[in-house]
């Protein structure tokens, strides 16, 4: 079998969390292999167990009870997409109050190599927290993508994004390999 760099996911409760399985196989054809992370909510909107049988790994949600081991390989890349406006902000202020919270936080302090695609109204889009949640998360070496050059309609009309466009935004690294900046 070969080896496959490792993409952990972090996808929150927008429309483009429904094309889910679409992402994992675009990560598949550039020999990226999916572990899922999804918020609570997310969770809802989607069939968690199409994802895991789509990824052939189980899909993580909550955090692990102690002395229970990671089933996730560690990661080369991680990315957050799609990434609500609670979630961004969250994020930016250090919250790590769920499993998908504590891995973006983790993957700053790891040095992981960080793409994320806010998808959020244009209404929030002007709240002042917004612009500097984005800031705060791009000086810590976070590469945000502007979902309004991603965003697509998929069959039935539900906005989605490139996500060719993602995967090509990821780290040309090879698998294992550590990236430093």
């Amino acid at each position: 079998m070969t080896a496959h760099r490792v993409a952990h996911v972090v996808a929150c409760a927008a429309p483009p969390v429904h094309d889910l399985a679409t992402f994992v196989d675009v990560l598949a054809a550039a020999d990226w292999s999916a572990c899922v992370i999804l918020t609570e909510t997310a969770a809802e909107w989607v069939d968690v167990d199409a994802i895991a049988e789509h990824t052939g790994r189980p899909v993580r949600i909550r955090r692990r009870m102690p002395g229970e081991t990671d089933p996730f390989p560690p990661p080369d890349a991680l990315v957050a997409a799609p990434l609500t406006f609670n979630t961004l902000n969250q994020w930016a202020a250090g919250v790590s109050n769920t499993l998908a919270l504590g891995n973006l936080n983790r993957a700053i302090g790891l040095n992981i190599p960080v793409v994320a695609v806010p998808v959020v109204s244009p209404n929030l889009r002007v709240h002042p927290a917004y612009p500097s949640s984005i800031r705060t998360l791009t000086t810590a070496g976070v590469v945000m993508l502007d979902p309004d050059e991603l965003k697509v309609r998929r069959e039935g009309g539900h906005s989605s994004l490139d996500w060719k466009r993602v995967v090509g935004n990821l780290p040309d690294v090879a698998v294992g390999e550590t990236v430093t900046s």
